[in-house]
């Protein structure tokens, strides 16, 4: 990694709020992705959309990269203790989290499934994706899994930061390369598990594996912050990305999702570094102050509502095919599609702004504030400017 010289940073700010705003427009697309690949795998195949979408999960990589990334910005160094990191942190996911679980368990009921009081008290503890068990892992509301990773993720942050190979630029870049090989080797241990279930739960969702993706965000974070250039631009960035996924077309042709070197898997763990190199390239822009066509003010709206849109789209789609049944054709198919994601986007946008951000904000004034002159901080050094993730 080369480093540039340090850029000038804004004023100290942890209301979090589109600092880069070009990050907050890439977490629409990022839901985008997600949505299109239940719509295409729950409601019905759109031939072209359906193929480029077919791996879209790997939009939860793309979040989790997001999140050690803008973790890191935002708090390398201020003088936040734990307890108010952690609070702000809950503040931030738990009121989407239980609205949307009441909701979720509303359409299981009114759908005539049975519940699980088990899954339902895991979500809400945030501790589901530790069990291996499908019930557990979406009995209350299926999207929410990646929450329970990261909590995980908030817990062991001021950890991380706290490690001396962060300290340097040195040992960022040993960091970055070692991630980048143990999530091959992460991915190769595939092969060990003969299980299809105990396989994707060991891969795709225990917090543990998923921390290598947050731990390149985190460094990639801090080389940002203090300096480093990304060795491509934005817009190279963006056709990497899409190059990476359209690659996984005649992949998946080929191997089938139940086998362990299928595009499946490789599409969540593999796309981690693409999309570190993206968020680092958005960033930069940012701070270089060019216009990307990411953080104009409709961008950054739909960026916001995308945490609810995240936890909501799923529980429409189980909704309209629970009383109305798959579609039929081309046609038929595209319609429910745009039905769909209109009305998912409506309600996301109602509940940002009527639920996730007043109570968020509330839970932050009721909860533990910076004592003056406290000095312990979550990371090792000041400077760096707030931006927002989920």
């Amino acid at each position: 990694m080369r480093h540039g010289t340090r850029p000038r940073r804004p004023a100290a700010d942890l209301s979090g709020r589109d600092r880069l705003a070009s990050l907050t427009g890439l977490r629409f697309w990022a839901a985008l992705l997600v949505v299109l690949y239940h719509l295409s795998r729950q409601v019905g195949h759109i031939p072209g959309v359906s193929e480029a979408a077919w791996y879209g999960r790997s939009g939860v990589t793309f979040f989790f990269v997001l999140s050690g990334f803008v973790l890191a910005w935002t708090y390398d160094g201020k003088q936040v203790p734990a307890r108010v990191f952690l609070w702000r942190r809950f503040a931030r996911i738990w009121p989407l989290l239980a609205t949307t679980t009441v909701l979720s368990v509303g359409a299981w009921v009114a759908l005539g499934k049975a519940v699980s009081a088990k899954a339902v008290v895991a979500s809400l503890l945030l501790v589901h994706a530790w069990i291996p068990d499908n019930v557990v892992l979406k009995g209350g509301n299926p999207a929410a899994w990646s929450l329970s990773d990261e909590a995980w993720f908030y817990l062991v942050f001021p950890l991380l930061m706290a490690l001396p190979a962060v300290r340097s630029g040195r040992g960022r870049r040993w960091i970055w390369g070692m991630v980048c090989v143990g999530t091959v080797l992460v991915w190769l241990s595939g092969s060990l598990i003969a299980d299809p279930s105990l396989r994707v739960w060991a891969i795709d969702y225990l917090p543990l594996t998923r921390t290598l993706q947050f731990l390149l965000g985190l460094v990639t974070g801090l080389a940002v912050a203090r300096g480093w250039r990304p060795p491509i631009g934005l817009w190279a960035a963006v056709v990497l990305t899409i190059s990476w996924h359209l690659a996984l077309v005649p992949w998946s042709r080929a191997v089938p999702d139940a086998l362990w070197y299928s595009p499946y898997q490789a599409s969540q763990l593999l796309s981690a570094p693409v999309f570190a190199l993206l968020v680092a390239a958005a960033a930069r822009a940012d701070q270089d102050g060019r216009r990307t066509g990411l953080g104009g003010a409709w961008a950054v709206r739909l960026g916001h509502w995308s945490f609810a849109w995240y936890l909501i789209h799923e529980v429409v789609i189980r909704v309209w095919l629970g009383k109305l049944g798959r579609p039929e054709g081309v046609l038929d198919t595209a319609q429910v599609w745009l039905v769909v994601i209109v009305v998912s986007l409506a309600l996301s946008a109602c509940a940002y702004h009527w639920v996730e951000h007043p109570l968020e904000r509330l839970l932050r004034r009721a909860g533990p504030r910076v004592p003056p002159g406290d000095s312990r901080v979550p990371g090792p050094r000041p400077g760096a400017g707030p931006a927002r993730t989920r």
